[in-house]
């Protein structure tokens, strides 16, 4: 049986060479947070362009956790967190004080 830091060594290896690449063509990241070895569940961060994105689901889902279960036996599930920090530039509080009316 191998240590969560082997796991979780392997897991940032796999993350660095095959996934970070890929995301960040995207203007996004996927960080680990930690492994839990008795779920085998592995908990990330998405931010960037990943946080609040609904592609990212499918991006972690579909590409992360079936590489990482294909490589890493351990690893049986991949959970992502958007970013608490992220704000978009593309995002702006709609107007409060706008009546279509006046334009009239």
């Amino acid at each position: 049986m191998r240590t969560k830091e082997e796991i979780l060594k392997e897991i940032n290896q796999i993350m660095e060479e095959k996934v970070a690449p890929n995301v960040a063509m995207h203007g996004g990241e996927v960080k680990v947070i930690d492994f839990d070895t008795e779920t085998g569940i592995l908990r990330t961060l998405l931010s960037g362009s990943c946080s609040g994105c609904a592609s990212s689901t499918l991006t972690l889902k579909m590409g992360i956790e079936n590489m990482l279960k294909h490589y890493i036996p351990e690893v049986k599930q991949v959970v992502g967190e958007d970013d608490p920090d992220f704000n978009t530039p593309y995002y702006s509080e709609p107007f409060t004080d706008y009546d279509p009316m006046d334009r009239m």
